[in-house]
């Protein structure tokens, strides 16, 4: 590994390399809550500057980290090695109108895409709340879901080709159905490690049963599945979180832009009746259902709500429906209004127009701006955000997780994806409390637990990343923790990429350094300035180089 102190120079690299105090800070953090200083910053000018640092990489024993909008949550886009900035690697090719494909830079943002694919009436359906920001090479990365997921999945299924970087700096494509690329890793993977995972799977597959929704750890069971053609390497690629290749561009399969949706708002007395009527929307073919427990609601409560709840409320529900004509879309409606009925919903709201829907979807962001003007020592902290369970144990969950909440005397906002049985958590943590650490620590083992007890996943759409990697064995079991690293070693045996991400180094046991934590060393002014600007304008597409000079 280069000496630290010296300045980076990588021979060839054409993109930006920095180590300097201020750089280095700004890439310290993400959305998440963990702060790792990196070595180093490098910004590729294209996919070859790519190949250039990887083979440098390979050669010094140099540890990357891969990495979008910083919008992880788990912790995969900050590291101790080199962060690999892709979010220059931005270019949107031709839209296949025909076939309904679309080939993209990692860099992409989301919305961008979306809004480039309207005016064909198209586009990429997974939509997480970080539409704005994320970029796709994240999103496969992570195997990214959201709202829809209940209808459209998450984002493997829609990744039809991967332009990768192994760990050795060969490139190769990865294409849906096709042979597997002829380089050393991927042929070092299928020698050593498919055939004792094929015997594996037959015996007990890498799949938590009933979880409807799963970013953790890599999807061998997906793999070994496959399509029409057998094992697919697509499927393992994606949701990996950058350790096993760089993703430097992607084919997407698109979906035509449903003609007409209709939404409603449904409020429970009890959080077990408000999950009932969640199972009878996604039955009823809902493409987007939300549960906002009491949690949320008392938070919300605190602004102007944009639709009144009834008093009493335990949970509220909030689901769409997308079709392809106006009638049909409140024909799903009208049988989800009925389910939430026979529930015993107190209220059922239906929204009309575009705008009414808009409305009610705005209960469901109306706690953020709430959560940000709360007293500064008042920390949101996504460290147990992203448990997913079978749905008949949606509601037990739920309640352990409030209990959890209360044994630690730590307030939290629990809301999530009720049609997945997905529930996310803000628990908001004093810092000023001596102890504070200790509760977050106690938070995190004792939802973990209940986590594996429910036969449920720690992540259902963020990943594992640095964050969760500890916590594997815990909720998977040793012997298919045993299947990960396999998999992580014959694809990168020196661990360049992305190293302690999905997969723990020796010793590491827990969350590592917080960001929010007063005793930390200061990062330089610039850097603090920058990253506060990203947090609070929730500015995570802005160029993090370009905000250090601003």
């Amino acid at each position: 590994m280069p000496n630290a102190a010296a300045p980076f120079a990588i021979p060839g690299f054409r993109g930006v390399v920095r180590d300097d105090a201020d750089a280095r800070g700004a890439y310290a953090e993400a959305a998440g809550i963990q702060r790792r200083i990196p070595l180093a910053v490098a910004v590729p000018a294209d996919a070859d500057d790519v190949v250039t640092l990887v083979r440098w990489a390979a050669a010094t024993r140099t540890p990357l980290v891969p990495r979008g909008s910083g919008s992880s949550m788990a912790g995969g886009a900050v590291g101790e090695g080199v962060v690999v900035d892709l979010s220059r690697l931005a270019a949107i090719g031709p839209v296949d109108t025909a076939l309904r494909r679309v080939h993209v830079g990692p860099g992409v943002i989301l919305g961008a895409l979306n809004a480039s694919l309207a005016p064909a009436g198209l586009r990429f359906p997974v939509d997480p709340s970080s539409w704005s920001f994320c970029t796709l090479g994240g999103m496969a990365s992570a195997n990214a879901a959201g709202a829809r997921t209940v209808a459209v999945g998450p984002t493997r299924p829609w990744v039809t080709a991967l332009d990768c970087v192994f760990a050795d700096g060969s490139r190769a494509l990865v294409r849906r159905g096709d042979p597997p690329p002829d380089v050393p890793p991927v042929a070092r993977f299928l020698a050593a490690a498919a055939p004792r995972l094929r015997r594996r799977e037959g015996e007990r597959p890498a799949r938590h049963p009933g979880v409807r929704k799963e970013s953790s750890g890599y999807a061998i069971t997906d793999w070994a599945r496959g399509g029409e053609n057998g094992e697919d390497l697509v499927d393992l690629l994606v949701g990996s979180e950058g350790t096993l290749a760089v993703f430097v561009g992607l084919e997407l399969a698109l979906q035509q832009i449903p003609t007409a949706s209709a939404s409603l708002l449904a409020a429970f007395p009890s959080l077990e009746t408000a999950v009932d009527a969640a199972a009878a929307a996604r039955a009823a073919g809902a493409s987007a259902c939300e549960l906002l427990d009491k949690t949320f609601l008392d938070v919300a409560a605190a602004g102007p709500l944009p639709v009144p709840i009834p008093p009493g409320t335990e949970a509220v529900v909030i689901a769409e429906a997308e079709a392809e004509s106006a009638g049909a879309a409140r024909d799903i409606v009208a049988s989800i209004v009925a389910a939430c009925e026979r529930a015993g919903a107190s209220a059922v709201r239906v929204a009309g127009t575009i705008e009414a829907g808009k409305q009610l979807w705005a209960l469901r962001h109306a706690a953020s701006p709430i959560l940000a003007k709360l007293d500064p020592a008042l920390k949101s902290m996504q460290f147990i955000e992203d448990g997913a369970v079978p749905p008949p144990r949606l509601a037990e969950y739920v309640r352990g997780v409030r209990a959890a909440l209360a044994r630690q005397e730590i307030r939290g906002v629990i809301f999530g994806h009720a049609g997945d049985a997905h529930i996310h958590v803000n628990p908001l943590v004093d810092v000023r409390l001596s102890d504070w650490r200790a509760r977050v620590d106690a938070l995190l083992a004792e939802v973990t637990a209940l986590v594996a007890s429910l036969g449920g996943t720690v992540s259902g759409e963020h990943g594992d990343g640095r964050l969760r990697a500890p916590l594997l064995e815990q909720v998977w079991g040793r012997e298919i923790v045993e299947r990960f690293i396999l998999v992580k070693e014959t694809f990168d045996p020196e661990s360049i990429l992305n190293p302690g991400a999905k997969i723990a180094r020796g010793g590491e046991t827990g969350i590592g350094d917080v960001k929010y934590d007063p005793a930390l060393p200061p990062l330089s002014p610039n850097a603090r300035r920058a990253l506060a600007h990203v947090e609070r304008e929730r500015a995570y597409a802005a160029f993090r180089l370009d905000l250090l000079n601003e």
